[in-house]
């Protein structure tokens, strides 16, 4: 539940809080403030907006140092790019939701429910509890929180760079090696309206390559345009596969 008080977090709350985080504070008072937003804020200002405002700093450099160190192969926009993403206000609440921080915060009567909270809001609180775990335990353990939740979302947007960017490697080889564009036709479809799947083939000056199947025509274009690199350059396309992002 979504607490709507004048009065400090509820002691068992915060013990909750603690166990869903993962994180037990020395110090539970900066957690509560993390947690206490501006829109019940008491008269000594007690409200985690100077929190997120540190939260946002430490996140940004563990986000970079940790892709700086898993993604040797990116380069700095590439990275840029993974950042951008994983540090966004729809991420961070995605997180939040993902750490069950929105059922012990405490908010104004204007934000009684809980199933209709701003994501603003829900990203807010993660970088105000990334700063609390940092002032409370140091870099480290604040480092282990963000990485734990954002982890898996680096790993997304490196899965979804990889697998939207055949079309582009084929594109640039193309035009460089054959001076034109390949084209992509659809060869069949099967399955009822709201189940598809494509068959699309790759044709360059006219020559058909690759074949691939998607659940979308896009998916398949960008099977098409795989197999079709694995025939003319399967060199591009082994060093690309074991690469983290591209």
């Amino acid at each position: 539940m979504i607490l709507r008080t004048n009065s400090h977090i509820d002691p068992e709350k915060l013990s909750e809080c603690q166990l869903a985080i993962g994180y037990y504070f020395n110090n539970t008072i900066v957690l509560e403030r993390a947690l206490t937003h501006t829109s019940c804020k008491l008269e000594n200002n007690f409200s985690n907006e100077r929190l997120e405002f540190l939260g946002d700093a430490i996140l940004g450099m563990v986000i970079s140092d940790y892709l700086y160190k898993a993604l040797p192969e990116c380069s700095e926009g590439e990275l840029t790019k993974i950042k951008s993403v994983v540090v966004s206000q729809t991420t961070l609440a995605k997180v939040s939701m993902e750490a069950h921080l929105k059922d012990f915060l405490s908010v104004g009567r204007g934000l009684n429910d809980r199933n209709f909270l701003p994501k603003s809001l829900l990203a807010n609180v993660f970088e105000a509890v990334v700063a609390a775990i940092y002032l409370d335990g140091g870099l480290e353990p604040a480092y282990n929180f963000t990485v734990k939740y954002l982890k898996k979302e680096v790993d997304i947007v490196c899965k979804d760079q990889h697998e939207k960017n055949y079309k582009s490697i084929l594109q640039q080889y193309s035009q460089k090696e054959y001076g034109v564009t390949p084209s992509y036709r659809i060869l069949q479809q099967i399955g009822p309206d709201h189940g598809k799947s494509f068959e699309v083939s790759v044709l360059i000056k006219g020559i058909e390559y690759g074949r691939g199947w998607g659940k979308s025509k896009k998916e398949a274009e960008q099977s098409a345009a795989k197999e079709t690199l694995k025939i003319i350059v399967p060199d591009v396309i082994h060093e690309n596969d074991n690469k983290p992002c591209i």
